[in-house]
């Protein structure tokens, strides 16, 4: 059972970056999911979350209208879009499925 993400680096502020999360070892596409960032000297953070279904898509407060969560069934992968990067995006990302498992993170690095 494992969950590992990609995609992360650096970018400039007002840029885009896509990371994905790649489950292995379970059914996937059976379960809710979220990703949660953790920026340097700060607590967790929930970003966003997406039900089996797909649609049911959820964001917070802070990334919603910048951030766009999606998965690929066939895949056993899900996605974040984030567009209009800010330097407060900076930090680990993870993916994670509730009560299961958690990615190893990777790391999002917005500056100038």
């Amino acid at each position: 059972v494992q969950l590992a993400e990609s995609g992360g680096g650096m970018v400039r502020p007002g840029g885009s970056l896509r990371i994905s999360c790649a489950a292995s070892g379970f059914n996937f596409s059976i379960y809710d999911m979220s990703w949660v960032r953790q920026a340097p000297g700060k607590g967790p953070e929930w970003v966003s979350g997406i039900g089996t279904r797909g649609d049911d898509t959820f964001y917070a407060s802070s990334v919603k209208g910048r951030f766009t969560i999606s998965r690929d069934k066939t895949k056993n992968t899900a996605y974040l879009q984030m567009d209009n990067l800010n330097t407060e995006d900076t930090a680990v990302y993870y993916c994670m499925v509730p009560g299961i498992v958690w990615g190893q993170g990777t790391q999002v690095t917005v500056s100038s």
